[in-house]
C-alpha cells in the first residue's frame, strides 16, 4: 500500500470535509430540482440555497443573507467586485487603489480597468513583513478613486493588513474598501462589519468545501454593476442556474465552522510554530517571511538559502507543500509577493510555502521536519 504525502498545502486547498460532502450528495442525486422552479423540486432546492447563503452570512458577519452573492470562486468574486464597483460608479470616478501583494486575480481586475476602461491603477507598497501602511493608503488617494481593494490575509507569506484601519481612511471619503478573504475566512477572522469593508470575496475549497464555489459579500446599499448577465439570478448579480449541491457544500462548510465548539485557530498555529521551530534550529540559515504575529495561524513561508526550492520539492515525494502561490507555481517567475517584501529573486526561488490545516497532527509535523532538513542537507550550497 502506497503512502500517502504529508499534505502541507492547505493555503492551496483543503481536503473535503465528510460531512460537507454528506450534505451535498442528496443535491447530486435524487434532490435535482433547479431553484427557480416553481414546483416541489425547485422549492427544495431553493429552500438549500437560502440555508446556505445564511450560513456563508453568519460566517462572515453579514447582516442579512442577501448580502452573500454565490460566485464560481474567490477569482469571479474579485472581478466582480472590481470590475463591478468601479463601472458602477462612473462617471464620477477613474482611480482605483490597491497593493503591490495581491492575488494575480486582483491585480488582472486592476488591470482590465486600466487596459479597457481608462482607470488609473496605484500599487501601494508593502513593508519588509508584507503590510501595508494606512498612512501610505491614505496618500495614494485622490478627489477621483472610487475604490481600494487590500487582502485581508496574504495567500504566500500569510501577513494580515490592517483593514479596520484602513476603512477609518476610506469611509469617510466614501470610498469603497474591498478585500479578498479567501485564505481569512475559513480561521474565524473575518468579520465584515469589524473590519469594515463592503465588499470581500470568499472560496469554499479553502474552508474544506467543494471547489468551484465562492461568494462575494456585498453590504447592503453597495452599487456594483453585474458582469455576467442572463436570467437574473443572484439579484441581477451573476446570472446563470445556480449550482446547488457546491452551495449547498458552501453553506455545511461555513456551518461547521462557526458552530464548532472551540476555533480550530489556537491548535493549527500551534503545530505551525513547532514545525517553525523545529525547522529554524536544524536549519540556522532559514528565516521566516510574513509578519510574526499578524499572520496566518497555519502559513510559514520559508527562505533557506543556497537551495533551488522547486527542486527541494522534487526530492521530497513524501510531502505536498508549495514554492508559492499555487496559481503562479511554474511560472518560471519569482513571486511578485516575495519580490515585493524585499527578497533577491535567488531568495524568492529559494522559498517553500508550507501551511497546515485542520488535518495535520504533530506527527505528520515532525515528519515533515525531519524530511525537509535531511532534503535540503543534499544541496552544496547548503551543506
Amino acid at each position: 500500500m502506497t503512502t500517502k504525502p504529508i499534505y502541507l498545502d492547505h493555503q492551496a486547498t483543503t481536503p473535503l470535509d465528510e460531512r460537507v460532502l454528506k450534505a451535498m450528495l442528496p443535491f447530486l442525486t435524487s434532490e435535482y430540482g433547479n431553484p427557480s422552479s416553481p414546483h416541489a423540486y425547485g422549492r427544495t432546492a431553493a429552500q438549500a440555497v437560502r440555508t446556505a447563503r445564511r450560513h456563508v452570512g453568519r460566517l462572515v458577519g453579514a447582516q442579512n443573507e442577501t448580502e452573500i452573492v454565490f460566485t464560481s470562486g474567490a477569482t469571479e468574486a474579485n472581478h466582480l467586485a472590481i470590475l463591478g464597483a468601479a463601472l458602477a460608479a462612473r462617471p464620477h470616478g477613474g482611480h482605483v487603489v490597491t497593493t503591490a501583494i495581491e492575488h494575480k486575480a486582483v491585480l488582472a481586475a486592476c488591470q482590465l480597468l486600466a487596459d479597457h476602461h481608462g482607470y488609473t491603477v496605484t500599487r501601494v507598497g508593502v513593508d519588509l513583513h508584507g503590510r501595508v501602511h494606512p498612512d501610505d493608503i491614505a496618500a495614494s488617494l485622490t478627489p477621483h478613486t472610487v475604490l481600494v481593494s487590500v487582502m485581508h490575509a496574504n495567500n504566500e507569506i500569510g501577513t494580515l493588513q490592517r483593514l479596520a484601519a484602513i476603512c477609518e481612511i476610506t469611509r469617510p471619503r466614501g470610498i469603497l474598501l474591498h478585500t479578498d478573504a479567501a485564505q481569512s475566512a475559513g480561521c474565524g477572522l473575518l468579520d465584515v462589519n469589524e473590519l469594515g469593508v463592503g465588499l470581500a470575496s470568499l472560496s469554499a475549497h479553502k474552508l474544506h468545501g467543494p471547489k468551484g464555489i465562492g461568494a462575494l459579500y456585498v453590504r447592503a446599499g453597495t452599487r456594483i454593476t453585474a458582469q455576467q448577465t442572463g436570467g437574473g439570478q443572484e439579484r441581477g448579480l451573476r446570472a446563470g442556474t445556480p449550482n446547488v449541491p457546491a452551495i449547498v457544500g458552501f453553506g455545511a462548510a461555513a456551518h461547521l465552522i462557526t458552530s464548532a465548539p472551540a476555533p480550530p485557530p489556537p491548535r493549527i498555529r500551534a503545530l505551525r510554530d513547532r514545525l517553525q521551530t523545529r525547522l529554524l534550529t536544524t536549519i540556522p540559515t532559514a528565516s521566516v517571511n510574513g509578519h510574526p504575529d499578524q499572520r496566518l495561524p497555519g502559513n510559514l513561508s520559508l527562505t533557506i538559502p543556497g537551495i533551488e526550492a522547486a527542486d527541494l520539492l522534487d526530492r521530497l515525494p513524501g510531502i505536498a507543500a508549495s514554492t508559492g502561490s499555487a496559481c503562479t507555481t511554474g511560472s518560471g517567475e519569482p513571486s511578485h509577493v516575495l519580490t515585493a517584501i524585499g527578497l533577491t529573486r535567488g531568495q524568492a526561488r529559494a522559498t517553500l510555502r508550507l501551511s497546515i490545516g485542520r488535518t495535520t497532527t504533530a506527527r505528520d509535523v515532525d515528519q515533515a521536519a525531519e524530511l525537509i532538513t535531511s532534503a535540503a542537507c543534499t544541496f552544496a550550497d547548503y551543506a
